[in-house]
């Protein structure tokens, strides 16, 4: 008998993921620890125009898909109009089936809109017009977007020059979500463009009140913006590196390499090389002094269209996995850190599916006992957080470490309209579990099984962040 496609036991395969589900999994609130959500979008409150403006704008994603469909790119990032470019994705959606844009695509209809009808060029205008007419109403602004779909955290991703001022706004006026920044320094790394470096390092001055001249300047420079994001609740870093940087260093190089950039010459790879793994260490020693988690996504492979980088700039959907070697660095990096007893708690995301096992077991050296998963291995991210992406991850790290320590899914995302990727996760995790249960491999015990997929999909998060509650919501004015 087939079943009906996106009905409520979506992914759940068995009696028993359904009621790992429904019953436990279902209501958990979330805490969305990593996304790319402008937190001036959330201060203000946006109300956005159409659904283009929300779904199409700066989703790589779709656009990737687009092009692939043949799409121009004037339909894509061009000067087509909102409704033209919606057109060009409504047409290119029944030919994504089989990528999990098909299943986000409905899920997010569903899930925000009530919109149970698929999205095709034939109904395009009624969705269009429906959804728009939706998001233009109180009910569907930022911040009640993130209230219907129960989140209680997210955190953002911040540059140390940031001024947060969005950030303090909306401390000052709660709504009911926990809003954080993320401190996010691979600016303060990136010597390759030396006028670019020499630009940031400026503004970076500017944030901090300091002169920007040395080494010793430029740690005094982001420690003073790691103290300012931790007064605003920053509890978390991020990098996003190809892969993690370990050489041998002396002070001596290290200082005299920045003094070199920052007159304008370029470095040469091994001064490269020394300088980063230098303020990649110290940097992670500001973590550890704040008791904060660092996370460390790896492996991405950028900006691989020279052209389309030079027309659309960054971040437009040109990038891929990339095959680095990232063992020893790895190592040899936490170990240096374990070694002075400074390893912050950290999160390790790949995007090599190759790397799976690598990660999986690298964090077991590092766990020591002091915090349950201190040392993680992070979310099927980027092109791997998909039904077989994430289930590759579990599977890894159900094999080689504990699953039930697992601080669960994000969704690294730049749309307010991407939480449903929240769920997915949860019914690839519980179809997983009760596929076990009903295979005889697991015992049919829901309550510890039960209990287990609460903590993966919120309660390990929040007591390995530290979150406690939430502020309450400003009570507004009733209208006359």
């Amino acid at each position: 008998m087939k079943k009906p496609f996106l009905n409520e036991d979506f992914l759940l395969q068995t009696e028993t993921a359904r009621q790992l589900y429904h019953e436990f999994a279902k209501s958990m609130p979330i805490i969305d620890y990593h996304n790319h959500l402008l937190p001036d979008q959330i201060a203000q409150d946006k109300q956005f125009d159409n659904l283009t403006q929300i779904w199409l704008y700066g989703d790589h994603y779709k656009w990737r898909a687009m092009r692939a469909h043949g799409v121009p790119e004037r339909y894509i990032t061009g000067d087509a109009s909102d409704w033209e470019k919606f057109e060009k994705w409504a047409e290119t959606v029944p030919f994504t089936v089989r990528n999990p844009l098909y299943h986000w695509t409905h899920l997010e209809l569903q899930r925000y809109f009530d919109v149970h009808e698929l999205l095709n060029k034939d109904s395009a205008r009624r969705i269009y017009d429906e959804c728009s007419a939706k998001l233009r109403t109180p009910e569907y602004s930022v911040r009640n977007l993130l209230r219907k779909m129960n989140v209680e955290t997210l955190c953002t991703t911040d540059d140390p020059a940031d001024s947060l001022e969005h950030h303090q706004a909306i401390a000052a006026d709660p709504f009911g979500v926990r809003v954080l920044p993320t401190f996010r320094p691979d600016k303060a790394m990136a010597v390759e463009d030396v006028a670019a470096y020499n630009a940031y390092l400026d503004k970076l001055a500017a944030a901090a009140g300091l002169d920007i001249q040395t080494y010793d300047d430029l740690l005094a420079a982001l420690q003073s913006r790691h103290d300012f994001f931790h007064e605003l609740g920053s509890r978390l870093s991020d990098h996003g590196l190809e892969r993690l940087y370990a050489a041998e260093f002396t002070p001596e190089q290290v200082a005299a390499a920045f003094l070199k950039v920052r007159g304008g010459k370029a470095l040469n790879q091994a001064d490269s090389e020394a300088f980063k793994s230098s303020i990649l260490l110290d940097l992670a020693r500001m973590d550890h002094a704040r008791g904060w988690t660092q996370q460390f996504h790896l492996g991405a492979l950028r900006n691989n269209n020279s052209r389309m980088l030079r027309e659309l700039g960054p971040d437009t959907g040109w990038d891929s996995i990339g095959d680095f070697a990232q063992g020893r660095r790895l190592s040899t990096f936490l170990d240096r850190l374990d070694g002075e007893n400074k390893l912050a708690k950290t999160i390790l995301y790949n995007l090599n599916p190759g790397d799976n096992e690598l990660m999986a077991t690298m964090v077991g050296n590092f766990n020591d006992g002091s915090v349950a998963g201190k040392v993680q291995f992070g979310s099927g991210w980027w092109f791997l957080d998909q039904k077989d992406g994430m289930e590759k991850q579990i599977n890894a790290l159900s094999n080689m470490g504990l699953l039930s320590q697992f601080v669960g899914m994000l969704t690294d995302s730049r749309s307010f309209l991407s939480y449903p990727r929240h769920e997915y996760f949860r019914r690839v995790l519980c179809n997983l579990l009760g596929t076990d249960v009903e295979n005889g491999e697991l015992p049919d015990d829901m309550a510890l099984l039960g209990l287990i997929v609460q903590n993966i999909c919120y309660g390990n998060a929040k007591k390995y962040f530290g979150f406690g509650a939430v502020p309450k919501a400003v009570a507004q004015p009733e209208l006359a």
